[in-house]
């Protein structure tokens, strides 16, 4: 489809000082497995976990959202209540499987997608099974849905390793390469491996994106490296909540260190 000069409603009202961080959570794929050998990675949870674990933030009065929606709801002063949801990588089985769920218990999320992958497979992981990346069309109707579509990259790579030039075209390029798919710029971004420092970071904010999503940031966590929790098959309620008390403990920590 014919890109557009349209862009996803911005972030930019997040304020720029470091407020605590929302409660984001952080999944990849969605698939049936029986044998633990079968995600080496841990990074895939089935459609029954993903669905507990849906209704257990719906028991503790929580509904998962994009982390746009999420981050503006947070500037507005109308974040209680909600939690961020991301999908890595991109995955096929993220339309066959997750999006049903998502549908079925009112929530969206964000998927953050590899535009120089597309329609290919997770080269990235030597050890896990092969696991198909969604095409340009999925991608579209996952954006179609309602759903946020944000980027990755283009090909998988630690960011704090590239050159600069490389590290460019990982940003912007990818960031063109789905608004050309989508017609919407991209706004949030989602480091690799969740790998970052000063200097990429630094480039993801001037690159345009309005936010950017890391794994544990430590001191240069805010907008453009904002902390999320793994969720994996293993997190049943206790887990869950042991996992929502821990965030809540980082962010009070790194108040009172601010």
């Amino acid at each position: 489809m014919p890109a557009d000069t349209r862009t996803a409603p911005a972030a930019a009202t997040v304020p720029a000082r470091r407020t605590a961080s929302p409660w984001v959570l952080m999944y990849h794929s969605v698939a049936e497995f029986t044998d633990p050998a079968e995600d080496p990675y841990g990074i895939t949870v089935t459609p029954g976990t993903l669905e507990a674990q849906l209704l257990w933030l719906r028991s503790r009065g929580l509904r998962g959202v994009s982390v746009g929606e999420l981050l503006r709801a947070h500037a507005a002063g109308r974040g209680a209540g909600l939690v961020g949801l991301t999908f890595d990588d991109g995955y096929t089985d993220y339309l066959t499987r997750a999006l049903p769920l998502l549908r079925r218990h009112d929530c969206t999320s964000t998927l953050f997608v590899l535009p120089g992958r597309l329609g290919v497979d997770n080269v990235w992981d030597p050890l896990g099974p092969r696991k198909s990346l969604l095409t340009a069309e999925g991608i579209r109707e996952v954006a179609a849905a309602g759903q946020e579509i944000g980027s990755h990259g283009l090909l998988h790579q630690d960011l704090t390793a590239a050159a600069d030039d490389i590290l460019q075209q990982e940003l912007r390029g990818s960031r063109e390469l789905i608004r050309e798919l989508t017609g919407t710029l991209p706004e949030g971004f989602c480091y690799p491996y969740g790998h970052l420092d000063a200097r990429v970071v630094a480039a993801t904010r001037a690159a345009g994106y309005g936010y950017a999503c890391a794994i544990d940031p430590g001191r240069l966590a805010g907008p453009h490296a904002l902390p999320r929790t793994h969720v994996s098959q293993a997190d049943g309620a206790g887990r869950l909540r042991i996992k929502q008390l821990r965030h809540r403990v980082r962010e009070l920590r790194r108040a009172v260190h601010r």
